[in-house]
């Protein structure tokens, strides 16, 4: 992206000086940003068919990594229900669970945090973008 910006503000620069009627300058101008704005339209859509392609395929362990890996997370999620009950019941066990998955989750490195942000919202871009094309309901 950052490549090409480093051209476009060159070139608007030569067409400032290059072409003096200010109504033909603005026309290329803005077809200048056009071009640019399709350069990036079709990089996103390089990533995104990636995903998708990633989502529909045929082999099962493939396209369900994502939502498994999900899946895990809402479970941890749907753990505080139980802890709940149990908090109610035996305060002190509950206390020792949760200082337990406090300290394994502390001891969880941050590029797992990282790549399950990604991975969650990657597979919300696919989810939408296949809905949006009609190929996902």
């Amino acid at each position: 992206m950052n490549i090409i910006n480093g051209i476009i503000a060159p070139i608007a620069g030569l067409i400032d000086k290059i072409i003096p009627d200010p109504a033909a300058r603005d026309a290329a101008k803005l077809k200048l940003l056009e071009l640019q704005n399709a350069q990036e339209l079709e990089q996103v859509k390089a990533q995104l068919s990636a995903i998708v392609a990633e989502a529909q395929s045929p082999d099962p362990w493939t396209s369900r990594a994502r939502p498994s890996f999900l899946y895990v997370m809402y479970v941890l999620f749907l753990w505080s229900i139980p802890m709940g009950v149990i908090g109610a019941f035996d305060p002190a066990l509950a206390h020792g669970i949760v200082e337990g998955m406090t300290g394994y989750l502390a001891a969880l490195p941050e590029p797992l945090y990282t790549l399950f942000g990604t991975g969650y919202l990657g597979y919300t871009a696919a989810r939408q973008f296949g809905k949006m094309k009609g190929s996902d309901r």
